[in-house]
């Protein structure tokens, strides 16, 4: 995994790159929880950044044919995170209501329950899913 330097608030934040594939996902976790704990976040913040990014990267590995997705983590203002997954599929995400029996198909509505926005931006080489997270969901150390 390759992490970038860390910038402050209203910077460029964190990133880094992982394989596209389901045993990366506790690399995004870890990833994630490093960064808010250097950010001084709670441990309220580290669980729901952990669940975000579990979602963002699930969405990713299930529904596209990236090789490599880039996890990447910013910190807009004190108040608040904003954590994404790129990947190359131009294929837009969105919002389904799955059958109360499905095992799958809650991720995003999961996202969006838990974010203040979500949403994704379309670029020439894929997109970046996004959610951003805000006070009064967790408090700073």
């Amino acid at each position: 995994m390759t992490v970038a330097q860390p910038n402050a608030i209203d910077s460029p934040g964190y990133a880094a790159e992982v394989p596209c594939i389901r045993e990366s996902v506790s690399l995004a976790r870890a990833f994630i929880s490093h960064v808010l704990a250097v950010w001084g976040m709670d441990d309220d913040m580290t669980d729901w950044g952990k669940i975000i990014v579990t979602e963002l990267l699930a969405n990713a590995v299930e529904h596209t044919d990236t090789p490599v997705s880039r996890i990447h983590i910013e910190r807009p203002s004190s108040g608040a995170v904003r954590i994404g997954v790129s990947d190359r599929s131009h294929d837009a995400p969105h919002l389904k209501t799955a059958d109360l029996n499905a095992e799958s198909g809650r991720g995003l509505s999961l996202v969006a329950a838990m974010s203040s926005q979500w949403g994704y931006d379309m670029h020439a080489w894929g997109k970046d899913t996004w959610a951003v997270v805000e006070t009064p969901v967790w408090r700073e150390r």
